[in-house]
């Protein structure tokens, strides 16, 4: 992804009982080795036929850490998005210079 340039995505839903377990090391991982903000959006509550809902919405820098969370009730976050940070990191990070060319 970083060689088409991406530098924010999108995740979405877990269920409770996967939610609870992974999410937040996932997106946290996934902003990490593919160093781009994550936008982590995920459903909370209990559902019409009664699925279970995590939550945990949150937005995660590429450091790997969360700038915002919305634990377990609906509502909206917002962030900050750095750029410069976002490329510094790309620029100073010694394992994209060990890819390799295919």
């Amino acid at each position: 992804m970083l060689k088409q340039g991406v530098e924010l995505l999108l995740y979405l839903a877990f269920t409770f009982t996967t939610g609870s377990a992974h999410w937040d090391v996932l997106v946290r991982a996934r902003a990490i080795e593919n160093l781009s903000y994550v936008l982590a959006a995920c459903q909370t509550g209990i559902h019409a036929n009664l699925r279970k809902t995590f939550g945990h919405s949150m937005i995660v820098n590429p450091w790997g850490e969360v700038q915002v969370c919305l634990p377990d009730n609906p509502g909206v976050i917002v962030s900050e998005i750095h750029l410069e940070f976002l490329r510094k990191i790309r620029e100073d990070f010694p394992a994209l210079s060990h890819r390799r060319k295919i």
